[in-house]
């Protein structure tokens, strides 16, 4: 063990995390990529973050944070639509006022003053296009924009060139806003609240309140009325602000994984060198249909974002970072794979500290609902015996989602080899989660869950209402054990199961969570 490994042993190394909200990639994540560097990560208790459409206690967060948080925490990461609003849900409806949300910000920037010695990172979001679609039924009725009628129009209008730019488009958004009346009116304010208290947060980093901050946006494509807050925000920013220390760039849920990892890499002593390599060879200008900037550019400002860089074309890398873009033909889907499985043989046969970690980043989500494609890779590493030798995966919901969550494990595998803590359960944990979550449970359980939902007359599976909710969590929890224990047997000889709880988190089925337990196999 290393000098500076031992210290950390001793002493323990403790990061803070205020995680966007309770969701599993939101406040799962960040402490099991703290446990594969073999470091803690502490947040908030969990019914201070808020359920879904209930808020977080936001005045409750900053209370934790004065008076509970670790004082001797190397680093502080944290959300600032929690601090702001009770988290991202909550940030896209009105009731937290201006006044509110900058006094909250002001609170947080005097608590940060009081650990000098600490790193402390916010990050947030620029409001997505759609409000959150919530059908008009049960507890979520009086939800703001509640129902198709409301939400799904406002996401047409949203969605518009900001100005129209055909007659029939300016046609159409009058049209929209006589349907839709008071609630768009409701829906523009908070935008408008959004973006200032952007700018205010922005404007607290520029003072010295935080040492850096990352605004995330939230779903949206390339066209909208989000382009003209990104606009703002990066004209501000590029006046006032050292591009280290502010970045602007597509995502949300991904965010606080990206800024712990770069704490992760900080304290490590090492700026990770990144080589990317893609499935096909245009695969860097697909775009993500939700996100304003090609594959290749989002990958580029999560490097930094992460605290890593991009390897030059004749420099030694510490990741290898894969690619797989959907449309890729057969014959660069097997070379593809042969490069994976070289980088992992070539990665064995010398000092594993020093050799490239191997990534995966499968993006074929982005052909929807086409899973035999999705699920393709994976069957494939484990056709080639090394599904549970590489060193990071990842496969869901956006672009930013994915690179976000495969490259800080990635890092935090750099960091913890570099630091002597590295926890080889804790990644193998991480990395079968993702197998399970990313394929199993959104390429088979997810759709039949879904499908059985319409058969029953369930046809909008954002809200459900508590009854419904607890049959298709039953469900969910039958399905995925049988598939996760599956998944696990093919994957990995080293591990067991020690224990495997599934629940469905919030009254939906668009996410699951897991609890995986793993035990060496021999081992009582």
């Amino acid at each position: 063990m290393s000098h500076i490994a031992a210290v950390f042993s001793l002493l323990g190394l403790t990061f803070v995390v205020v995680p966007l909200d309770d969701r599993p990639v939101t406040a799962q994540l960040p402490r099991l990529l703290g446990a594969v560097a073999g470091v803690r990560v502490a947040e908030p208790p969990r019914p201070l973050l808020g359920h879904y459409l209930v808020p977080g206690d936001a005045p409750g967060v900053l209370r934790w944070l004065r008076d509970e948080a670790p004082r001797d925490a190397r680093g502080y990461v944290v959300s600032g639509d929690m601090v702001a609003y009770g988290g991202l849900v909550a940030s896209r409806v009105p009731g937290v006022s201006r006044a509110v949300a900058y006094t909250r910000l002001g609170d947080l920037a005097a608590i940060r003053a009081a650990r000098p010695g600490a790193s402390f990172a916010v990050f947030g979001t620029v409001m997505r296009l759609a409000p959150t679609g919530v059908p008009a039924l049960g507890p979520a009725a009086s939800y703001p924009f509640a129902g198709t009628d409301v939400w799904g129009r406002i996401q047409l209008y949203a969605g518009l060139p900001d100005p129209p730019a055909t007659d029939e488009q300016r046609a159409y958004a009058a049209r929209l806003r006589t349907l839709l009346g008071p609630a768009l009116d409701a829906y523009l304010d908070t935008r408008r609240r959004n973006l200032d208290v952007d700018l205010f947060a922005l404007r607290t980093v520029a003072e010295g309140g935080f040492d850096r901050i990352v605004l995330g946006q939230d779903d949206a494509g390339p066209v909208g009325l989000h382009l003209r807050d990104l606009a703002t925000l990066r004209a501000f920013s590029a006046r006032w602000l050292d591009p280290a220390r502010a970045a602007i760039e597509p995502g949300a849920d991904e965010l606080a994984l990206a800024l712990l990892s770069a704490a992760l890499a900080r304290e490590a002593a090492v700026v990770p060198r990144v080589r990317v390599i893609y499935s096909r060879p245009d695969g860097g200008t697909v775009n993500d249909p939700l996100e304003f900037a090609p594959i290749a550019t989002t990958i580029a400002q999560l490097m930094r974002t992460c605290g890593s860089r991009a390897a030059a074309p004749d420099e030694h890398a510490d990741i290898d970072l894969f690619v797989r873009v959907p449309g890729t033909s057969d014959g660069d889907e097997a070379a593809f794979v042969g490069e994976i499985e070289d980088a992992y043989r070539a990665s064995g046969a010398g000092d594993r500290r020093r050799a490239p970690v191997t990534a995966i980043a499968d993006l074929t989500f982005l052909a929807t609902n086409d899973y035999a494609q999705q699920r393709r890779l994976t069957e494939e590493l484990i056709a080639h015996h090394i599904a549970a030798r590489i060193d990071a995966f990842a496969s869901w919901n956006t672009v930013a989602n994915t690179i976000g969550t495969t490259l800080p494990e990635a890092i935090a595998v750099v960091a913890g080899r570099r630091l002597g803590t590295y926890d080889r359960r804790a990644h193998a944990t991480f990395t079968l989660m993702r197998y399970v979550d990313d394929v199993a449970f959104h390429t088979d359980v997810r759709p039949q869950l879904n499908a059985g939902l319409t058969a029953a007359g369930v046809s909008d599976h954002t809200y459900l209402v508590p009854s419904v909710a607890g049959q298709a969590a039953s469900e969910n929890r039958a399905r995925l054990w049988r598939d996760g224990l599956d998944l696990l047997a093919r994957i990995d000889s080293e591990y067991r199961d020690a224990g495997f709880t599934i629940t469905l988190p919030w009254d939906r089925t668009f996410e699951t969570e897991l609890d995986v337990r793993l035990a060496p196999r021999g081992a009582r």
